[in-house]
Parts: C-alpha cells; sequence; structure tokens
C-alpha cells in the first residue's frame, strides 16, 4: 500500500536534508513530498538536490510564498490523493515528531482507525522541552477544543497525523479555510463529524533544536475564534454541508 508524508517547510535548511533521510532509511519505503513555501534560506534547493539522488521516492511542490501550513498540507493532500496514496501523513521537519513513530500510525490505521493522531495528551505521550506558557496554550486550547465542539480527541491541534484516504476524498478540502494550529482541528472535527474513527496514538514531543518556531499569537487567536466558528455551523447544519464532497 502506497504511503507519504508530507512535510511543509519555509525556512529549513538546518533540518530538511536529515529529516527526509531519516524517513527514508525506513525499509517499509515511505515517499516524501516537501511543500516549500518559496524558503529564501535555499530549502528548496537543497530538497532538489535529494530528489536527484531519490527518483520516485521524494517530491516538491513549491509555492510562490509563505501561504499558511493549512493550505500547504491541502495543496499536499490534492496532489496525493491525485497520485493515488492509500495512506498520507503530516509530519512537521523540525524533528518535534519523531520518524521512528511513523509505522506506529499506519498500524493503528490498519488496526482499524481512519485518521491516526500522535498525541501527547493520552497515556504515554509527553512533551520536552516546552516553556510553561506553551504548555499552558496547548493544553489549554485542547481543553478549550474539547468543551466546545465536544470531540473526543485528547490533543485536537496534533500535527502529526495519518489519514486513509477515503477520508481525505470524503472531505470538500476547498472548504477547509484555517492555517494554523485551527487548521488541524478543523481537519479532525470535519473526520469525525463525517463518522471517521480517530485514534490517537502516544507520542513525545521535542520542541525544535534547530531554527525557529512558527507559533504567532494570530495562529492562537484563530484556533479560539475557528473553534467556536466550527461548532456554530455544525449546530445550524452548515458544516457538514461545506466539507462534505
Amino acid at each position: 500500500m502506497k504511503k507519504i508524508v508530507l512535510i511543509p517547510t519555509y525556512n529549513e535548511k538546518e533540518n530538511i536534508a536529515s529529516i527526509i533521510d531519516a524517513v527514508l532509511s525506513f525499509e517499509t519505503g515511505y515517499h516524501i513530498l516537501v511543500i516549500d513555501d518559496g524558503s529564501p534560506d535555499g530549502t528548496a534547493a537543497i530538497v532538489s538536490g535529494i530528489i536527484a539522488n531519490h527518483p520516485g521516492r521524494v517530491f516538491m511542490e513549491c509555492r510562490a510564498g509563505k501561504l499558511g501550513l493549512g493550505s500547504a498540507y491541502i495543496h499536499g493532500f490534492k496532489w496525493a490523493l491525485a497520485i493515488g496514496y492509500d495512506f498520507i501523513l503530516e509530519m512537521d521537519s523540525d524533528f518535534s515528531h519523531n520518524p521512528n513513530d511513523l509505522d506506529r500510525l499506519i498500524h493503528a490505521c490498519k488496526q482499524g482507525a481512519d485518521v491516526a493522531v500522535g498525541s501527547r495528551y493520552v497515556k504515554g505521550g509527553s512533551t520536552e522541552n516546552w516553556p510553561l506558557d506553551r504548555k499552558i496554550y496547548s493544553q489549554g486550547g485542547s481543553a478549550y477544543t474539547r468543551i466546545i465542539t465536544g470531540m473526543p480527541v485528547k490533543d485536537p491541534t496534533a500535527g502529526f497525523v495519518c489519514y486513509k484516504r477515503v477520508v481525505l476524498a470524503s472531505i470538500n478540502l476547498d472548504n477547509i479555510k484555517f492555517i494554523g494550529y485551527a487548521f488541524q482541528i478543523e481537519m479532525k472535527f470535519a473526520s469525525w463529524r463525517l463518522g471517521f474513527k480517530i485514534k490517537e496514538v502516544p507520542i513525545k514531543f521535542i520542541d525544535r533544536k534547530i531554527g525557529v518556531s512558527k507559533m504567532t499569537k494570530g495562529i492562537i487567536k484563530e484556533a479560539v475564534v475557528g473553534v467556536l466558528k466550527m461548532q456554530w455551523l455544525y449546530i445550524t447544519g452548515k458544516f457538514i454541508k461545506l466539507i462534505k464532497n
């Protein structure tokens, strides 16, 4: 079964070669699609060199400017669906997500899950090297999302996710509008409301050691407002109509 890891990048020259090498090292045969948002630091040039050495396993889509995490993943989802991948995974480029956990997410999907989430907040999950304020934002945001939406996912903002093809093919991706943490919530909310089974797999999330975090106050605000908007649309019967193909 064909599986691909989507890795959005913006100024990740310090990390991108190492994370690609790590994913390619698995005998289970992952493919990789890098979605680069016009990184001025030369990230795309590094990936181009890797592609030349791994034809048919590493691919890249270059976009004209920093258009946001959510739209990068939507671009990657559409690309992967068109090519015919069975399992489509999201992963950060900075080793916050351990590549060794990729097989665990795939296994969860093979055992009955439609969406497997690498979770920091189920039993066995954890974070490392996080400042107190980030822990408060993340855990508070997760609790807030569960209270407002009723969605039974303890880590709704998680960005380490495996989707079965059928899930992404069932969602109208053009109507997924958020770009930051709210994007991650919106995708899980859409999957859940369409009746797909979500399984959380415990992981250790390690804060990046190289490069600069893309977290901003605007992203946090988008998530707070976005959760309310999603739930309101669901209550009024509009959400399913927006997302269902």
